[in-house]
């Protein structure tokens, strides 16, 4: 058996984070390296899958509850406008194969996106 993912680790609380928001079936996190004045994570709880097209493909009402949850986040923490990035792939930057998606919000222009 796979050894869980730091996320899952997380919620069970063998890692300490703050959970800042919890549904059903997602929660949210900050990131420990921020790229943004307001970097957050939303983590579906299930590890099953493995990215955002697995995801889209399996539980579209899990990515949808994802989402909503972003949005909320953005308006509590930040002024409501926000950037949603999933990293799908190695090559795309993801690190930790259980889906999340990065909530970035503060100062972001479009100019950010580069490299």
């Amino acid at each position: 058996m796979a050894e869980s993912s730091i996320f899952t680790r997380i919620l069970r609380g063998d890692i300490p984070a703050e959970i800042l928001a919890e549904t059903e079936n997602v929660f949210a996190i900050r990131d420990i390296a921020p790229q943004a004045p307001l970097h957050l994570l939303v983590i579906p709880k299930s590890e099953e899958y493995r990215n955002v097209v697995e995801l889209a493909a399996g539980a579209p009402d899990i990515l949808a509850e994802m989402i909503g949850l972003a949005s909320s986040l953005a308006a509590e923490h930040g002024e409501g406008d926000f950037r949603l990035v999933f990293n799908t792939g190695a090559g795309a930057g993801q690190t930790v194969f259980h889906v999340h998606a990065h909530v970035l919000a503060g100062g972001l222009g479009e100019k950010s996106l580069g490299g």
